[in-house]
C-alpha cells in the first residue's frame, strides 16, 4: 500500500469534490450577486427562487434494453454543457397582460364605402382596393409605420 492507490480507493468521495469546486466559484460570484441585488433593489422578504435552465428530460421510453451512450430512460435530466441559473424574484413578477394598441387595426378588415352627395341624395360609392391601400398607406407613413413589409 505504500506509494500507490489501487483505483477502486477514494481519498475524496464525489460530493467532497462538488462542494469543494462549487466553494471555490462562489468566492468571487458571492459579491457579484449581492451587487446585482442591491442595484435591482430586492427587499430581503421578497420570495425569491432558484432554477435551472438549459437541461432536457428524456420523454421517450426505451424498454430494459437500450444504448446508455445515446439514450436514457423517461424522465432522466440532462444538463447541457451550456446550462446556467435562474433567480427570480416572484413578487416583482409583472403577471399583467399585454393590452393591444388601441391605433392598429386590420388592414384587410377594413371596407371602405365613400359617400357623395349628388342633387340632394347621398350614395355610396365603394372604392377600389388601389385606393384603399394608398390611402392606408398614408396613415401609415403619418404614424411612422413600416409599410414596406406590407
Amino acid at each position: 500500500m505504500i506509494g500507490k492507490l489501487d483505483p477502486e480507493e477514494n481519498v475524496m468521495n464525489n460530493s467532497v469534490i462538488a462542494s469543494r469546486k462549487s466553494a471555490a466559484v462562489m468566492k468571487g460570484l458571492h459579491d457579484r450577486i449581492k451587487e446585482t441585488i442591491v442595484d435591482l433593489g430586492w427587499d430581503c422578504y421578497d420570495n425569491i427562487s432558484v432554477e435551472i435552465g438549459g437541461t432536457q428530460v428524456s420523454g421517450i421510453d426505451v424498454g430494459e434494453e437500450y444504448n446508455k451512450k445515446w439514450q436514457s430512460p423517461i424522465g432522466t435530466r440532462k444538463y447541457n454543457k451550456d446550462s446556467f441559473i435562474i433567480i427570480k424574484n416572484q413578487d416583482r413578477r409583472d403577471l399583467t397582460k399585454s393590452q393591444p394598441n388601441p391605433d392598429l387595426k386590420a388592414h384587410h378588415l377594413k371596407t371602405e364605402v365613400a359617400t357623395i352627395e349628388v342633387a340632394n341624395q347621398k350614395l355610396a360609392i365603394q372604392q377600389d382596393e388601389k385606393s384603399i391601400r394608398a390611402q392606408i398607406k398614408k396613415e401609415d407613413d403619418k404614424k411612422n409605420y413600416d409599410t414596406y413589409s406590407k
